[in-house]
């Protein structure tokens, strides 16, 4: 589903480069996305690494659907790493989807599709249980909005997932309702969920699974390693390595939070 954005005004993103790093930005402040030049398809920033740590649950998704697509850091490692997998990216700002080739985003394939529409809509009107594994990490200049963490949209987010699939957030742990976002995604989970720290400490990662066990101990599994090839699993070993030590179990909830 894509949807009309003609009476809406949109942040304009901008790109820097410096020392073969291109970067994607709304603001001079704070970097969205970056890309090493000589090597694109490489997850430059720790939290993205983090991120692909549902692989450690789910080493084999088949569908997979993302909110945000910045400069498309993991929607190329999964599209380059995961040829059995199917993957559906969501980006509101059409300003951001025109820089695509910029950040070498490969055109729409069979296994690729980039849809211009607003992803809490979208999330809401998928067809239930049709995503293994969705990926939200949906940021404006203003930062996370709010259509993208209230507890409609965690719902929403867990009734997309198929029986066994994941749910992972990016929030950032210095956001003032952080602690209120992940007792949001508690509650949609029955607690079902774990945070993990990123390596530089700014960005929270949250699991969460649909009649899946999302556990320290399911987090050591090694399937992972014999899916993927040399170029990914040295890219990502360091990181999952750390994930026991970085992560924690998040409330079981004693009654639902307000959206």
């Amino acid at each position: 589903m894509c949807g009309s954005y003609d009476h809406l005004r949109f942040e304009v993103p901008f790109v820097l480069q410096d020392q073969g790093i291109r970067s994607l930005h709304f603001t001079h402040g704070e970097v969205q996305s970056s890309m090493r030049v000589s090597h694109p398809d490489e997850l430059q920033v720790d939290y993205t690494r983090t991120m692909m740590s549902f692989l450690l649950l789910d080493p084999r998704p088949r569908r997979i659907t993302m909110i945000g697509l910045g400069g498309g850091s993991l929607a190329k490692f999964c599209h380059r790493h995961l040829r059995s997998a199917v993957m559906t990216v969501v980006e509101n700002n059409p300003e951001v989807i025109a820089l695509r080739r910029d950040f070498s985003i490969p055109d729409d394939d069979e296994r690729l599709t980039v849809l211009a529409d607003d992803g809490a809509v979208h999330v809401a009107t998928v067809a239930p249980g049709s995503i293994d594994v969705l990926l939200v990490d949906g940021f404006d200049h203003t930062g996370q909005p709010p259509q993208l963490c209230s507890q409609a949209f965690y719902d929403d987010c867990r009734r997309a997932l198929a029986p066994g699939g994941l749910l992972v957030v990016n929030l950032h742990i210095d956001h003032p309702e952080h602690d209120l976002m992940i007792r949001r995604i508690a509650a949609s989970f029955a607690g079902n969920a774990m945070e993990v720290i990123a390596g530089e400490r700014a960005n929270g990662i949250v699991l969460a699974g649909r009649e899946r066990p999302v556990t320290l101990e399911a987090l050591h599994n090694r399937e992972w390693a014999s899916v993927l090839g040399t170029t990914a699993r040295r890219q990502l070993s360091a990181e999952f390595a750390q994930i026991g030590w970085n992560a924690r179990s998040l409330p079981t909830p004693l009654e639902r939070q307000p959206s």
